[in-house]
């Protein structure tokens, strides 16, 4: 497989940890299509423990896969009380299915009497749920919707949202991936204390690293099927004025390259990463 089909299977099949006998397909959706409608119910019985299939897990699962992750927004929105979602949650950490991100976000107030704007006096700072094994967040982001469904065997409007919104699936694996390629990159240069994404009460940000002399590396990641040009570091610099982030270096990832007007920007305060890049990592 190329890196791009691998980042791609990967997403949708990593961390099953039973062999499921799939052949090489010329592509993820001809992969998709036969796995899981022809295949449904073999797919199925991997999903364990199987009660994560029923209410409440099965409702929280979706709103972690379908959404930001949140934390106490994915309670609300799976429509649990706070005590309950907490127990729930902390049981699919013990059992691997979850992982807390935690946030790195600073609290808005500096001091105990400091007055916040009226807009901000409600805001709470949350941690992020993420899945342990993107198979997971495959099932209960695109599958579980569509269970009866498929039961019989009719995938029809399984496969025409899968490819809509699959995008959703390897941009966070390429994330991740990328995230370790900057780790590698600066190895030997300055040593990064902290990194991973990054999100605040104005935005999110696929990237933030701070190194040990506290210099601040922020990146974003793309995967798409086009070039990236200016503007999108022009809107990364928007974000990070408006959360007043003090950037030292900027760092692009791209899977399909940059445009010539980046390229001829590079220098240290600009670094532009490839799908190629990757490689290091094999």
């Amino acid at each position: 497989m190329s890196l791009e089909e691998s980042i791609e299977y990967f997403s949708v099949l990593g961390g099953l940890r039973t062999s499921t006998g799939i052949g090489y397909f010329d592509d993820l959706f001809t992969m998709v299509q036969t796995e899981f409608i022809e295949h449904f119910m073999r797919f199925h019985a991997l999903v364990r423990p199987s009660y994560l299939l029923e209410r409440p897990y099965r409702e929280l699962l979706m709103t972690v896969a379908r959404g930001d992750g949140k934390y106490y927004s994915v309670i609300r929105k799976a429509k649990l009380s706070e005590s309950a979602g907490e127990k729930y949650i902390n049981e699919l950490v013990s059992l691997d299915i979850l992982r807390v991100e935690y946030s790195r976000e600073a609290p808005l107030k500096r001091y105990p009497k400091q007055k916040l704007p009226k807009e901000q006096r409600t805001y709470r700072i949350q941690d992020k749920l993420r899945f342990v094994q993107p198979f997971m967040r495959f099932w209960f982001g695109f599958v579980a919707y569509y269970h009866n469904e498929l039961a019989i065997g009719e995938g029809g409007a399984f496969l025409e949202n899968f490819k809509r919104h699959y995008e959703r699936l390897p941009s966070l694996i390429y994330e991740q991936l990328c995230n370790e390629l900057l780790l590698e990159y600066f190895q030997d240069k300055e040593e990064i204390v902290s990194s991973g994404s990054y999100w605040n009460i104005y935005s999110e940000f696929d990237i933030l690293a701070v190194t040990k002399n506290n210099k601040i590396i922020l990146g974003e990641c793309k995967y798409k099927d086009r070039t990236v040009c200016k503007n999108e570091l022009t809107k990364l610099k928007q974000k990070a004025d408006e959360s007043a982030i003090k950037v030292n270096t900027y760092a692009l990832f791209s899977k399909s390259g940059f445009s010539k007007e980046l390229f001829g920007m590079q220098d240290e305060k600009l670094l532009l990463f490839d799908l190629n890049d990757l490689k290091i990592l094999l």
